[in-house]
């Protein structure tokens, strides 16, 4: 991500979005991200073979239904993690922006907040992820109905269980970055 431009690092106030993060993660949540938008493509002409075989052909595909609505949740889970890094996390900026210009310590401690909050929340959902998981393994749970269509859950349940362990170090590595400048920033 050399070409990406990162916020200014040295204006006060400036946030961690965009920074690298450490170990190489910053590359898998990149990856992470690519695999979700091969998916979107991929159910895209998945979408449109099911219309036109539905349409001409009177054939429709069977199972379009089950692995779309299994995917919308695979690919939030995928991207989330690079979406976050990047800053485009839907969020309301009026009070950090104002607290960046003319307090820029409490701006960034008042992120780091939000941050190790998000933290807590991902690792969360990731916990309470895994028994499912373990769950769908062990049962063999499917979507769909026998004879016509089934499609395992455990793939998308994996996808929840990393893309929420993603999400919740890019979260504890942002708050890092905001505490730091929290510290060296002036009151």
């Amino acid at each position: 991500m050399s070409g990406d431009k990162a916020p200014a690092a040295g204006k006060a106030g400036g946030d961690s979005y965009g920074r690298p993060l450490p170990f190489g993660f910053q590359r898998l949540t990149a990856a992470l991200n690519a695999l979700g938008t091969l998916w979107i493509l991929v159910l895209m002409v998945l979408m449109n073979a099911d219309v036109i075989g539905r349409n001409l052909l009177s054939a429709p595909l069977r199972g379009v239904t089950e692995i779309v609505s299994m995917s919308i949740v695979g690919i939030v889970f995928l991207q989330l993690a690079d979406t976050l890094h990047r800053g485009r996390l839907t969020r309301a900026d009026v009070l950090l922006d104002r607290l960046k210009r003319g307090r820029p310590r409490l701006a960034n401690g008042l992120q780091a907040l939000y941050h190790f909050v998000g933290m807590l929340l991902l690792a969360t959902i990731c916990w309470a992820s895994w028994e499912p998981l373990q769950e769908a393994l062990r049962i063999g749970e499917y979507v769909g109905a026998v004879g016509d269509f089934q499609a395992p859950m455990w793939p998308v349940r994996l996808i929840v269980v990393t893309g929420s362990a993603c999400t919740a170090l890019a979260f504890l590595f942002l708050a890092w970055a905001d505490l730091r400048a929290a510290l060296r920033n002036p009151a």
